[in-house]
């Protein structure tokens, strides 16, 4: 299976999130960095290796989980 990180909106989470399961990106802290650009380059590479690293079956969707 091929997954690919969506942006995701919801009542009570607007973020990063798997389309298969129920696993959201939060990130840890502030971005950090230099610049602004380096900043955004440390958030993506924080976001795509924790999402790269998630398993679905840890993250499996309630019944409530498409009507937030």
């Amino acid at each position: 299976m091929s997954r690919k990180l969506v942006w995701i909106e919801q009542k009570r989470f607007r973020g990063f999130g798997c389309p298969e399961c129920n696993w959201r990106f939060v990130p840890t802290g502030a971005p950090i960095g230099p610049s602004f650009d380096e900043m955004m380059h440390n958030f993506e590479l924080q976001r795509d290796k924790e999402f790269a690293l998630h398993v679905c079956a840890d993250h499996a969707r309630g019944k409530s989980a498409n009507s937030e």
